[in-house]
């Protein structure tokens, strides 16, 4: 893999990223899309802002964004539940109806999330019936979700909604240490990840 995507965790909080860099990633990586009503809200499991994530979702789910919802998500060390379960759980405390919300219990990464979770969707819903998927995530992951999204499942529409606890605007992510540093964590993995053909280009 890429020296880049090789780097230490402190050689990413100490490096300056240039202008141009900081205005491609801004441009190319940071993006929310415009929302639309869809078949199924997919919430990447995490162990970051499960709160804000869950009152997002209940949110969209209030204003009629999703008719259903996938949270996948495994055991990560530290915890004895999955995140699917500590998320699920907050989602349905946040408002959620429980029957709409569909769990995948075994994924470790983002990968694991998409190929894990699309046979649990067919036998629940059957994919044929999936036209549109709004991706849930953090900010710093980005459009890394939808490409894994599209890589696995290009037929369907995907848009992207990010979320964040950082008190930094997100615009400035490379003025604040631990938000810079996991920014540039993701943005080193995206062309390795294309040329290793574990995401695919997106948006188009």
């Amino acid at each position: 893999m890429p020296h880049r995507a090789a780097m230490s965790v402190m050689d990413r909080s100490t490096r300056l990223p240039t202008a141009d860099e900081i205005d491609g990633i801004n441009r190319a990586h940071l993006v929310d899309t415009p929302l639309r009503p869809a078949d199924l809200l997919f919430m990447f499991g995490t162990r970051e802002d499960v709160g804000l994530r869950a009152d997002t979702a209940a949110r969209l789910w209030r204003e009629g964004y999703f008719r259903w919802s996938i949270v996948s998500g495994g055991v990560t060390p530290g915890s004895e539940q999955s995140e699917c379960t500590i998320i699920k759980a907050a989602m349905i405390a946040a408002g959620v109806p429980a029957e709409l919300v569909i769990e995948e219990h075994r994924a470790m990464n983002t990968g694991e999330n998409v190929i894990f979770s699309l046979p649990i969707l067919d036998a629940a819903l059957g994919l044929s019936n999936i036209r549109s998927v709004i991706c849930l995530g953090n900010t710093w992951t980005a459009r890394r979700y939808p490409m894994t999204l599209h890589r696995h499942w290009p037929e369907v529409e995907k848009m992207l909604l990010t979320v964040d606890s950082f008190a930094t605007p997100r615009s400035l992510w490379h003025t604040d240490a631990e938000f810079r540093r996991r920014v540039l964590h993701e943005w080193d993995k995206i062309e390795p990840y294309k040329a290793n053909g574990f995401i695919a280009e997106w948006p188009a």
